[in-house]
């Protein structure tokens, strides 16, 4: 006769996912200068500092306005108060994907994990089938539950972490989880030529 386990709690699989996107997002970071931290790295901005104050930003929402809780330190966060002003600035609209000069790596980074504390509260305190609100989203998707939220938010995390994972090999040529990634025994120069080589079989198109 065949046993079977019982199921896994499904919130706490849920966390412990959303937990594992939290830090490769933030592992992207440790070891890096301010300068190299923050340098834009795609036509558009893209920063590996901004990407953690982004996610620190949008947790905040999802795990406190949504399900009715106040974030308890408003002053750490001045970008959200700047960001719902009438007529904001351009800066204003990106002043969550960008540390200031007065927000240095280590405060950002620290910021987040405080928000993880605080969004985890709501985690542990609500059922997965919990109403929430998210009123900027559009007509007809506004009304969701906290394992709406879960699922969104990890998504979300583990693409960042993978917007991630392509700006801090840009940097300094580090990749994936572990440190000795790059010591295999895999020649990636010789793999990105031939990979180059390929490509250039195949004639540019006009745009």
């Amino acid at each position: 006769m065949t046993t079977t386990s019982p199921p896994a709690d499904a919130k706490a699989v849920l966390h412990r996912y959303l937990r594992a996107a939290r830090e490769a997002l933030v592992s992207k970071v440790e070891g890096l200068s301010e300068r190299e931290a923050r340098l834009p790295r795609t036509p558009t901005g893209t920063n590996l500092l901004g990407l953690v104050k982004h996610a620190a930003t949008v947790e905040i929402d999802y795990f406190g306005g949504v399900f009715g809780r106040t974030w308890p330190t408003p002053q750490d966060t001045p970008w959200l108060a700047a960001a719902s002003a009438a007529d904001p600035t351009p800066a204003d609209e990106q002043a969550e994907f960008f540390a200031t000069a007065d927000e240095p790596a280590e405060y950002i980074v620290g910021l987040y994990r405080r928000v993880w504390a605080f969004a985890d509260a709501t985690i542990d305190a609500l059922a997965l089938d919990a109403p929430g609100h998210v009123a900027r989203w559009r007509a007809g998707r506004r009304d969701v539950t906290l394992h709406q939220m879960l699922v969104h938010m990890t998504a979300e995390l583990h693409r960042h972490a993978g917007h991630a994972d392509i700006l801090r090999e840009l940097s300094d040529g580090a990749v994936g989880l572990r440190a000795d990634y790059l010591a295999r025994r895999f020649d990636y120069a010789a793999y990105t030529r031939e990979l180059r080589d390929l490509a250039e079989q195949f004639p540019e198109e006009a745009r």
